[in-house]
This record gives C-alpha cells, sequence and structure tokens, in this order.
C-alpha cells in the first residue's frame, strides 16, 4: 500500500506492469512544463517506467532507452516528452555542449535518467523518482520538490483515491 508524506509517495512494484503502472498514472497526473528526475542503478525500470508514461499519453511505438542518443523526443498535441538518458556523459559540460537546455520548457514533459552526470547544470526537478530493485521487484520512491512538483502528487493520489 502506497504511504504519503506530503511530498513523498512510496510504494512496491511487484513486476514490470506494476512499473508501465505506476508509468501511466503519473503520465495523468502530470502536466506540461513537468521535469522528473529517474533515479536508480541499471535495470531498476526506469526505462520502463517511461515507457508506461508515453504510453499513457498515447504512444504506441517502441520507447528505447536513449543511452547512444542522449534524448528521444515524442511529441503529442498539447507538449512534447523529451527522455533523456545521461548515463554516458563523463564530464557535466556535456549538458552545455549538446545544447539541451532548450528543450526544457512550459511546452515539454522532460524525463531524465542519470540527472547527477549533468551536475548542477541540469533544470531543477519537479518530481525525482527513485526505482530501487529488491528480491520481489523494486520499490519506489516519489517526492516533489517543488509546488509543480506537488500539484502533480497531488492529482495522483486523487487519481488513485477515486479509483479505489
Amino acid at each position: 500500500m502506497p504511504m504519503n508524506d506530503t511530498n513523498v509517495v512510496a510504494g512496491h512494484l511487484a513486476d514490470e506492469a506494476a512499473t508501465l503502472a505506476l508509468g501511466q498514472e503519473l503520465a495523468k497526473a502530470g502536466r506540461a512544463g513537468l521535469v522528473i528526475y529517474l533515479d536508480g542503478d541499471l535495470g531498476a525500470g526506469k526505462t520502463t517506467f517511461c515507457r508506461g508514461f508515453l504510453t499513457a499519453l498515447g504512444h504506441s511505438g517502441r520507447v528505447k532507452s536513449p543511452t547512444y542518443t542522449l534524448v528521444e523526443s515524442y511529441p503529442f498535441a498539447n507538449f512534447t516528452v523529451h527522455h533523456f538518458d545521461l548515463y554516458r556523459f563523463a564530464d557535466p559540460e556535456e549538458w552545455e555542449d549538446a545544447g539541451f537546455r532548450e528543450l526544457f520548457h512550459e511546452n515539454a514533459v522532460c524525463l531524465v535518467e542519470w540527472p547527477e552526470k549533468a551536475d548542477s547544470l541540469l533544470p531543477a526537478a519537479d518530481l525525482t523518482l527513485e526505482l530501487v530493485a529488491d528480491t520481489s521487484g523494486r520499490t519506489y520512491h516519489l517526492h516533489a520538490a517543488t509546488e509543480t512538483g506537488q500539484q502533480c502528487l497531488n492529482r495522483l493520489l486523487i487519481q488513485r483515491a477515486d479509483a479505489s
């Protein structure tokens, strides 16, 4: 059962389907302008979460980790989702050199894997999703860091209450 600590929602994800479902839930609660950091070891489910997020918005194609392309963009009617994977960055300055800052704006949702690789150069997160694999799946903690992030968490909790 997920728990709420005003700016944190946490719970357990038993399998890939549950991770996809969390992405779908958050997509329905999200709005353009949202920046979400995705924290977790390799294989923790970050890209699976992104696949669920994009599916909920209507994307029907393949969603792959942008490990080599660094960013994959998915245009929708009202905004674009940019899925970043900064794992290959050797130096935070690569963030500036890549020119990605311009992709963070009010008509975009940015999902960022390995945000620590860009250090303090990356725009601040509204939400941070931490995924940790364990023997029975994975646990997650979704932290709101801004008012925008808190509003998204509040919508998520309302959705869950309405569904039960």
